[in-house]
């Protein structure tokens, strides 16, 4: 199949299909003419591809991990230095989420200490 009619199956953009073939996550064959070709499987690559980037996580770890990957959701095998690059990135997830609700709770009180000129004027 074309780049169109992969776009039009997975519900994702041409352009976003090229930058994955960019960032080593599709691999299409190209035809005499150069255009590209898509496999069945390159239908559920891409989805893994999809699942894999709402979790949080960047193509370049994506693409470590794909050859341990098996169906859309994907399922996930055991692959040399998958658990410790999925542990790295949970530890850096949870670290962002640490830094920023410590930025919450600061503004909190910032808001809960200014004061509002509208507020003031009127009373």
């Amino acid at each position: 199949m074309r780049i169109g009619e992969l776009a039009r199956l997975t519900g994702v953009s041409t352009r976003l299909l090229r930058y994955y073939e960019e960032q080593g996550l599709l691999q299409p064959a190209r035809t005499t003419a150069g255009y590209r070709e898509y496999g069945e499987e390159d239908t559920v690559r891409v989805w893994q591809v999809r699942s894999l980037l709402a979790a949080g996580l960047s193509t370049r770890v994506i693409a470590e991990l794909l050859p341990c990957a098996t169906g859309p959701v994907p399922v996930l095998e055991a692959c040399p230095d998958l658990l410790a690059t999925l542990r790295g990135e949970l530890a850096d997830l949870d670290a962002r989420i640490d830094d920023l609700s410590r930025s919450r709770r600061v503004l909190s009180q910032y808001l809960a200490t200014a004061r509002d000129p509208i507020e003031e004027h009127a009373a």
